[in-house]
């Protein structure tokens, strides 16, 4: 049986999420937007699927729209915001998931101003900084873009401190949540924010769809233009059988969240334990004794002739893990968060992440094949 660490990339989809999509699949066929027994059957489906997903974040139903991931709704958000509501300025990180820092690099170019905040070696923002900049006098409306958890080394940042600053300061507020939508809870009746993002994939959905959550004061036009479908919001049928995964699982996910949250922090606690016990010179990025991601474990191997190879050996031996983002794995260049945060480029990185569906025994057999390859390479430098 493989071993499977790699949940911050997908998860597996759950039998629930399964039987419910099956359920739909065998029982509507109509296209949500006719008028017909069969079409307004399929749009009540949706419209529960809504109803459910903003009443687990706090949302009205009128501020959730299913999109097909967490990139086009980050998209959306970025460059409606530019369009709609006139920012000329976003105040963002270095440490972005590339469907926000690719999105700034196409907005830069069109002529919108990008300030970049300082972090620091686990990836903390400076959050002196980022008042300094709304302070700071600007022609025209500010937006800030921050992650709630970087997807790579699992740093956090603090939602309720950059609500405030910049309510305070008149700023519209965007967040990449992906890594955070149903491993944390979420009120946005509590919370100023007016733009957060949900990938259904990451929570043991399906693949390829999300949502967006809008707040009311904050209304965009659409990013994707045709039927008016999502209330005018995005065109295109809806992915149906997709909405209805994704709300089953992130109620599954928000109805067992404590329960899952720790099951997993006793497993990433323990593979750090035997992973400082059982090799020298082992280091982790980011945050992990602080405000910390905890389905994420960046592992730092020091450097050998052989540490690149590391990866793939370990998906020999029937371990899958990855590098860092599963968006750029396939890319030569160095990871942009590592160089962020001024990570050593000669040491090996890997990204462990778990799942509730992962045990100790698992835990167990990683370190034991570590341990073999770990050997290996000794041996091999020897000869």
């Amino acid at each position: 049986m493989r071993i499977y660490l790699d949940n911050a990339a997908t998860t597996p989809l759950l039998p629930e999420v399964i039987e419910a999509m099956s359920d739909v699949m065998r029982e509507h066929y109509g296209n949500p937007s006719s008028i017909h027994a069969e079409g307004r059957a399929m749009r009540a489906v949706i419209e529960e699927s809504r109803k459910t997903v903003a009443k687990l974040i706090g949302a009205s139903i009128g501020e959730i729209f299913f999109t097909s991931g967490g990139t086009e709704s980050s998209n959306m958000a970025l460059k409606c915001s530019v369009r709609d509501l006139g920012v000329q300025r976003i105040i963002s990180s270095p440490t972005e998931h590339h469907c926000v820092s690719h999105t700034l690099e196409i907005l830069e170019n069109q002529g919108v101003k990008m300030e970049m905040l300082r972090v620091d070696e686990k990836g903390r923002l400076d959050y002196e900084q980022l008042e300094e900049l709304l302070q700071s006098d600007h022609n025209g409306r500010t937006l800030v873009s921050l992650m709630h958890a970087n997807n790579e080394i699992g740093t956090m940042s603090d939602m309720e401190r950059i609500s405030r600053l910049c309510e305070n300061y008149g700023a519209l507020y965007h967040s990449d949540t992906v890594q955070t939508i149903g491993h944390f809870p979420f009120d946005v009746s509590k919370i100023k924010i007016h733009f957060l993002t949900g990938g259904a994939h990451k929570f043991h959905g399906p693949k390829g769809v999300g949502f967006i959550y809008i707040n009311h004061e904050a209304m965009l036009k659409p990013f994707i233009d045709g039927g008016g479908q999502e209330r005018n919001m995005r065109g295109g049928t809806e992915n149906a059988y997709g909405i209805v995964g994704l709300a089953k699982a992130l109620s599954l996910a928000c109805s067992n969240m404590a329960e899952h949250r720790g099951h997993i922090e006793v497993l990433r606690q323990y593979l750090v334990e035997q992973l400082l016990e059982n090799f020298e010179d082992i280091q982790f990025n980011g945050d992990i004794d602080g405000n910390s991601l905890y389905t994420v474990l960046s592992v730092s191997f020091p450097a050998s002739a052989k540490s690149e190879l590391l990866l793939l050996h370990l998906d020999i031996s029937g371990v899958s893990a990855s590098g860092g983002s599963a968006c750029s794995s396939g890319a030569e260049a160095g990871s942009h968060v590592l160089a962020a945060i001024a990570a050593d480029p000669g040491r090996k990185t890997i990204r462990f992440s778990f799942s509730h569906l992962n045990n100790k025994s698992e835990i167990e057999d990683l370190v034991e094949k570590l341990k073999t390859m770990v050997e290996l390479r000794k041996m091999e430098a020897v000869a």
